[in-house]
């Protein structure tokens, strides 16, 4: 190696002179244009900044996508809690006005009907028996509720009578439950009858007014009340009116087909009759 550089020096030094003098005249021919060098250097490096640039700007975007996700899934929550606390207050809001009505028209029908000591109660389940038509009152004996009593809605028309007692729950048989039975009259021309169910017209929420006085002449909407004749029953409570007039299988006698005046299906308020004065 020391004979290569005794024996070149000289050619070496030439040689290192002429890459100066090339190099500088260069960068002055070029004016501030990188030189080669440098040129290819960032030619190498440029790509592999700009894929530093663009990860990096990926995971920021990436942690920005991810924390507003977190805002905007923290926001939903908070608006399904809102949105749950306005049906709630809706509800409450609308039961409140629908009881306010009820009270109302029971007022009504207190002034009224003076001779009737009544018990509210909330309707809380519907019988769905295919055998017999019932409803579920919230109170029962320890609000002075007894069977026989005879339950109404707020207008004060017939929904049925108290077949089954609890302490604070009984059971109401409707007025088209096929075991039902009281005497009824008929408004138009107090004629009287026996109110009964049947179980063919029960399931079509029918009761039938039998044993019609000999050559009454019913008509369609003639309204039919209680009688209470018998004692047990209040009397003119309404039931229902006239459907059409039917006769029996045997050809000897006929019947009219009750239609209830109150919604047996809507009913979520009734008042039960714990006490009445009985009209002679």
């Amino acid at each position: 190696m020391k004979d290569f550089l005794r024996d070149n020096g000289g050619l070496l030094l030439i040689i290192a002179v002429l890459l100066a003098l090339i190099v500088a005249v260069t960068s002055a021919l070029l004016k501030g244009v990188a030189d080669p060098l440098s040129n290819l250097t960032n030619l190498i490096t440029t790509p592999i900044r700009d894929g530093v640039s663009a990860v990096a700007s990926w995971g920021e975007n990436w942690y920005t996508d991810l924390f507003r996700q977190d805002e905007t899934r923290a926001e939903l929550e908070e608006l399904r809690r809102m949105y749950a606390d306005l049906e709630e207050k809706y509800r409450d809001a609308q039961q409140a006005l629908e009881e306010n009505v009820s009270l109302r028209n029971l007022l009504g029908l207190a002034q009224q009907r003076r001779d009737l000591d009544l018990e509210s109660a909330v309707v809380t389940a519907h019988g769905t028996s295919n055998w017999d038509s019932t409803l579920t009152i919230s109170k029962g004996s320890d609000a002075g509720v007894a069977l026989g009593d005879c339950v109404i809605d707020e207008y004060g028309y017939l929904v049925g009578v108290i077949d089954e007692l609890g302490s604070n729950w009984s059971v109401v048989m409707t007025v088209v439950d096929s075991d039902l039975e009281m005497g009824g009259l008929i408004a138009r021309t107090d004629g009287t009858a026996i109110l009964e169910g049947d179980f063919t017209l029960m399931e079509q929420g029918r009761l039938k007014l039998s044993y019609l006085p000999e050559n009454s002449e019913l008509m369609a909407g003639d309204q039919v009340l209680t009688s209470g004749l018998s004692g047990i029953y209040p009397a003119r409570l309404v039931v229902g009116h006239v459907e059409e007039v039917r006769t029996e299988a045997s050809g000897m006698t006929r019947y009219a087909v009750i239609a209830p005046e109150t919604d047996l299906n809507g009913l979520k308020q009734v008042f039960v009759i714990k006490s009445f004065d009985i009209v002679e």
